[in-house]
């Protein structure tokens, strides 16, 4: 029995090192791909022109915008579009709140909120964007626990979607 301890004792290692090794890599793009003449972006007031009723929905997106760009990559925030390598704009178009999933009485349960946002990508030294097109996100609540904080919070997760979304586009062009 003494000799089956270095055994175990190494096994146990080596579970231990497979459970904690993959805790320790992290996946980011901080820095690895954009080009190097590209040090800063400017990212406008994305204006919504949905009619949704919902009073912050371009500060949300602004806010998602340069959390994921800034926060999340080498790039700095520029003040303005002339002083700027590259340059994320333009507005939220639509906002769509409705049924989602009925109950047996025909009563909705869940809504889903979907928003689109009409964004562009360029680099200010090119006189075309690389992309211009739509993005849309959306996200579920249910209507019968909090409606007001549901829709707020699906709002959220459909914005953070398209950040998300329009910086993946962005990368992937680098």
């Amino acid at each position: 029995m003494g000799s089956n301890k270095p055994g175990l004792l190494f096994f146990i290692l080596l579970l231990t090192a497979a459970v904690a090794i993959p805790g320790c890599i992290t996946y980011s793009f901080t820095g690895t791909s954009i080009p190097s003449d590209v040090r800063t972006i400017y990212i406008p007031f994305f204006p919504d022109r949905s009619q949704s009723g919902l009073g912050d929905l371009s500060d949300q997106i602004n806010q998602a915008l340069i959390n994921r760009f800034v926060n999340q990559s080498r790039l700095s925030l520029s003040n303005d579009r002339d002083n700027a390598d590259a340059v994320v704009e333009g507005s939220i178009q639509n906002y769509v709140n409705r049924p989602f999933s009925v109950r047996g009485d025909e009563q909705a349960n869940l809504n889903e909120i979907q928003i689109t946002v009409r964004a562009s990508f360029q680099y200010t030294k090119d006189d075309d964007p690389l992309w211009n097109k739509n993005f849309s996100g959306s996200a579920t609540f249910d209507i019968l626990e909090n409606p007001v904080e549901g829709e707020l919070e699906a709002a959220r997760e459909a914005l953070q979607q398209i950040a998300n979304n329009m910086f993946n586009d962005a990368v992937s062009s680098w």
